[in-house]
């Protein structure tokens, strides 16, 4: 009989040479990865998975938006299962561990309980959740989004990339298209183990990042427009300038975030400008706002605040103004009992830990809402992430797994 004592472990150099194996596809031009969902190096990375899964005794499922549902078989036929999960998908200038960690630490948890012979009552599943990062067609979480019942299927196989590509069309060129209905399955709890993407756990020198609560989310996007003009025969009480209405909308998203203080943050992170010639005045441009806080009340202020500023300084510059909710989720409070779990684990293993508040967006707040759910952080060097300079160590690595490995199997109850 297998017992949660201090010294059931993960093997962690194994799940480094994982890490690594998986970082070789899709690289960088900087040491990191560019595996953005739905290309050839992302489909890549699947086969990989699906290839150690397998090697591993899992059957794979696989539901019509791409999702990956690698199963070990638990004890009681009718207990629902206990799933780990992230995604493999990168930024186009995205690290090795984002997502990624979550992914091959549920691996490396299944692994490790083959090796030690556990069976646990409830079945386990790792999952690799499709278009977690949003990068290449908006929104972010956009296929557990479809799973929780946030989108449906057929808008989300309608987003489009920069190059007119539906995420519809390249999941099927892909060959990733299942066969099972999004969010047919039926889930007891979800773990999701993750980077932080921030900087506190490092500073506050926490092996655990037991999380609580994730941000709320509102993603803009804001199309102003004006005048192509020549900017230097154009006089300067005559020009409507597309780019100066985004430059005053940025310093507000920036002046009503701090207005907000404490624990709200808010920025534009993507802007096109056209024709973006260097003689020319703008005469559209394109951009996203990106307000968080844990406080929906908060969140709804920026929203309605920046929308309401915004209309004042197109009108004032003479510029057309379109805004465009492309992203958006209220702030999470996680599972009390999932989060216990995690603490439990944390304390029983002997890692320091301490509460923290997802800074960033990630699947588990959309599964939250159909199913107990928890997120396990672990620390990253100097809070980089989305940069292809994200690091960390195989120890902060080998510890996370070790929590979610405990978190888990308490809540899979073993029985042998």
């Amino acid at each position: 009989m297998t017992t949660l004592g201090q010294n059931l472990k993960i093997d962690g150099d194994r799940l480094w040479d994982s890490l690594m194996e998986m970082a070789k596809i899709g690289p960088g031009i900087a040491g990191g990865n560019n595996r953005q969902t739905l290309t050839d190096e992302d489909a890549e990375g699947r086969a990989l998975f699906q290839s150690w899964c397998e090697a591993a005794g899992m059957t794979m499922g696989l539901d019509t938006m791409g999702n990956m549902f690698a199963t070990r078989a638990g004890e009681d036929p009718d207990a629902l299962p206990v799933y780990m999960g992230s995604h493999l998908d990168t930024q186009p200038t995205g690290g090795k561990y984002d997502g990624v960690l979550g992914v091959l630490g549920g691996l490396e948890v299944i692994r490790t309980m083959n090796d030690l012979g556990v069976k646990t009552k409830h079945p386990i599943v790792v999952t690799n959740w499709t278009n977690e990062e949003g990068t290449r067609f908006a929104p972010a979480m956009l296929a557990s989004g479809v799973f929780a019942g946030k989108h449906t299927q057929d808008w989300a196989y309608g987003r489009e990339d920069a190059e007119g590509k539906s995420f519809g069309a390249e999941l099927k060129r892909v060959g990733w298209v299942g066969d099972e209905a999004v969010g047919a399955r039926k889930m007891h709890a979800m773990f999701e183990l993750h980077i932080e993407q921030g900087p506190i756990l490092e500073a506050e020198k926490k092996d655990i990042g037991v999380v609580t609560h994730g941000q709320g989310l509102w993603w803009l996007q804001c199309t102003v427009t004006g005048k192509d003009a020549h900017t230097g025969s154009t006089p300067m009480n005559m020009r409507v300038n597309a780019g100066l209405g985004m430059a005053r909308m940025t310093e507000a998203a920036h002046e009503i975030a701090m207005a907000h203080q404490p624990h709200a943050v808010g920025a534009v992170g993507h802007c096109d400008v056209y024709p973006n010639s260097r003689n020319v005045i703008p005469g559209k441009v394109v951009f996203t706002v990106d307000f968080r806080t844990p406080d929906l009340e908060k969140l709804t202020s920026m929203r309605s605040q920046f929308e309401a500023k915004a209309a004042e300084i197109a009108e004032e510059l003479g510029l057309g103004l379109e805004i465009e909710p492309v992203g958006h989720f209220d702030p999470v409070t996680f599972d009390p009992g999932c989060v216990s779990a995690v603490r439990n684990a944390a304390e029983r293993l002997g890692y320091s830990h301490m509460d923290i508040i997802s800074g960033a967006g990630h699947d588990a707040c959309w599964i939250n809402d159909v199913a107990p759910t928890a997120m396990i952080m672990c620390p990253c060097v100097d809070g980089l992430s989305h940069n292809e300079a994200e690091d960390i160590s195989q120890e902060w690595a080998a510890a996370g797994t070790d929590v979610m490995l405990h978190a888990v199997l308490e809540t899979a109850e073993i029985v042998a």
